[in-house]
């Protein structure tokens, strides 16, 4: 049976904010039939950015499979950004949220998928975000979770807690649009913030947010000048930069205040005579 929703009314609503700021990315995904399913659980909620991360099949978005799964969502098939890496699939996106199917040691908090709904909300009006998937088999990398500013977990039956990426990413895309229709009263009730969500500024008085390339650049400035004080040994780093990300990550860094991390570590390595 064909669940493709129906309407008599325009989705104006669909074309605003978070709609059209949040990006779907896909790191490595294995099959073109989840490719096309993830393309049509978007178009089903009102989203349509694309972005697949070094896909296993080269062209995957003209694959037969990949075009019979998407099921009318041609368009947004066929509109897919593809990237070599996570890096740049996050290039200007200042939030973002990795959906991870097991509890991690280190990285930033984590959330349930409504909870990161209500964040992606206050977040998606300030700039561009993203909801970040893993592949198939092995999920997302420590150094892929730890890019992003958050983690959701689906709490599944923990006796089969296997989704399949395209039903991870309908579950989202769901969440999503609940709390993004949810100031107009079109869906009729508000998500729940979770904890550790901050309330967002007014954006006439937020200050511009940094953005993920320019945090990871921080982050390379910062491990430099920490080497260069010795108080991290290269060779034996242990968790110290993890746990760093981690407590950023609970802040939301503006861009002035990545400006003065960067500007610390500067004076730090030209304290020790060390060229960045």
């Amino acid at each position: 049976m064909d669940h493709t929703p129906h309407s008599s009314n325009p989705a104006v609503a669909d074309l605003r904010g978070g709609f059209t700021s949040t990006r779907f990315v896909l790191v490595e995904p294995s099959h073109p039939g989840n490719v096309g399913a993830a393309a049509r659980a978007l178009k089903t909620m009102g989203f349509s950015r694309l972005v697949l991360v070094s896909p296993r099949v080269p062209n995957v978005q003209n694959d037969p499979e990949a075009i019979a799964m998407a099921s009318g969502a041609d368009d947004v098939l066929a509109s897919v950004h593809v990237v070599p890496t996570l890096a740049d699939a996050l290039t200007g996106v200042h939030w973002s949220v990795a959906l991870t199917a097991r509890l991690r040691e280190y990285g930033p908090p984590q959330w349930t998928p409504r909870a990161a709904a209500a964040a992606a909300h206050e977040e998606a009006g300030h700039g561009e975000i993203a909801l970040v998937f893993g592949n198939e088999r092995t999920g997302l990398s420590n150094e892929d979770v730890e890019r992003c500013s958050a983690l959701a977990h689906i709490p599944a039956n923990p006796a089969y807690s296997s989704l399949n990426l395209a039903q991870a990413v309908q579950v989202l895309a769901y969440e999503l649009r609940t709390a993004y229709l949810a100031d107009d009263g079109t869906t009729g009730s508000t998500p729940a913030a979770g904890a550790g969500a901050a309330q967002a500024e007014p954006a006439a008085t937020r200050a511009p947010m940094a953005a993920s390339d320019e945090i990871e650049s921080m982050f390379a400035h910062l491990e430099s000048a920490l080497v260069a004080l010795e108080f991290l040994d290269p060779a034996n780093p242990k968790k110290l930069m993890s746990r760093l990300r981690r407590l950023f990550a609970r802040s939301g860094l503006e861009r002035e205040e990545v400006n003065i991390v960067r500007g610390i570590a500067k004076h730090i390595l030209l304290k020790t005579k060390r060229t960045d």
